[in-house]
């Protein structure tokens, strides 16, 4: 098992300008003048942890980290009714990258992130191949409408109860429909408790799908302060409403741009909001990549996931 390093805090911090009214929270943690990594948190809508790092070693990596549109310490956040969220989609985060990488400076970057982090990630490296040193990705995911349709209804069949909960927080003549839209629409309404309302119906079947899963945290999503609820809901539905921006299947279609670059995945075979069949149809098409699925693991993670993770970072680090 790769060793833990030191906690490694920030050592700057900024907010970045993105010129539409917009302001990203970043920070760096580790040497300045380290191999850069970027970060890409999941949700969307999830912020990035407000935590010390130990994973990233702290004399030869250089670690950026990035609260995307809306969520976390950027402004203005999602919480607020007046947050433009047709200022926030795919591509604006993929330019906040690219607008984040010149702004530091950096040539290339390794790129890391889990889950919606994973979409994210991909779809900027699939449009910046030549930014990109290598990828290191947790719980694959490509926001395909096949994906978001098994999380939001097809996994219902496990928890019919609480998808049935999940279905009655949308109004009765929505029920038939399109749920995510419905809950989009629901978190766009005037009245806070009409939203506040929503955020938690959402979570709940969050915490739901990974209830049962091995390493399986009790509230995983909804332990939360209510403003984060809030936008991580408003922000999670806007996108899966709009399939994310991404033509079905584009991810995988155009992975053959990622020729070149050397890609870990990681996937959990018990991860129910996140079926493993999306991280083996992506390493098909990534010769470069190398996947690695977990009998002992579910969207949450487990020891021997991290310990693969960690052998990727320091395998990286000296490349």
């Amino acid at each position: 098992m790769v060793d833990l390093y030191p906690p490694t805090h920030p050592y700057d911090h900024g907010m970045l300008d993105t010129g539409d009214g917009n302001r990203v929270y970043y920070e760096q943690l580790g040497h300045p003048e380290g191999k850069p990594v970027l970060q890409v948190h999941g949700g969307p809508g999830a912020g990035t942890p407000q935590r010390p790092t130990r994973a990233w070693d702290p004399e030869r990596y250089r670690v950026i980290r990035f609260d995307q549109r809306n969520c976390g310490r950027s402004t203005p956040h999602a919480s607020d009714p007046a947050a433009d969220m047709a200022l926030n989609t795919t591509q604006h985060l993929i330019d906040d990258m690219e607008r984040l990488r010149d702004h530091l400076g950096i040539g290339k970057w390794l790129l890391n992130g889990a889950s919606w982090g994973s979409t994210l990630l991909l779809a900027y490296a699939q449009q910046h191949p030549e930014r990109v040193s290598e990828i290191i990705i947790q719980a694959v995911t490509m926001t395909r409408a096949e994906e978001t349709h098994w999380l939001y209804r097809g996994a219902g069949r496990f928890h019919p109860e609480a998808w049935d909960r999940f279905r009655e927080g949308v109004p009765a003549d929505e029920r038939e429909g399109d749920l995510l839209a419905a809950y989009a629409r629901l978190m766009e309404h005037p009245d806070r408790a009409v939203r506040q309302k929503a955020a938690d119906d959402w979570l709940a079947w969050e915490d739901a799908v990974v209830s049962d899963e091995p390493n399986g945290i009790p509230g995983m999503y909804s332990d939360r302060e209510l403003d984060a609820r809030i936008a991580f809901v408003r922000i999670c539905a806007h996108y899966f409403s709009n399939g994310a921006w991404l033509e079905e299947d584009q991810l995988l279609r155009d992975a053959h741009r990622l020729a070149g670059i050397p890609g870990v995945l990681v996937h959990g075979r018990h991860d129910m909001g996140s079926p493993v069949q999306t991280a083996w149809e992506l390493a098909k098409a990534w010769p470069d990549a190398r996947l690695h699925i977990f009998e002992d693991s579910g969207h949450v993670g487990s020891d021997a996931m991290t310990r693969t993770v960690r052998e990727a970072i320091e395998e990286f680090k000296d490349r």
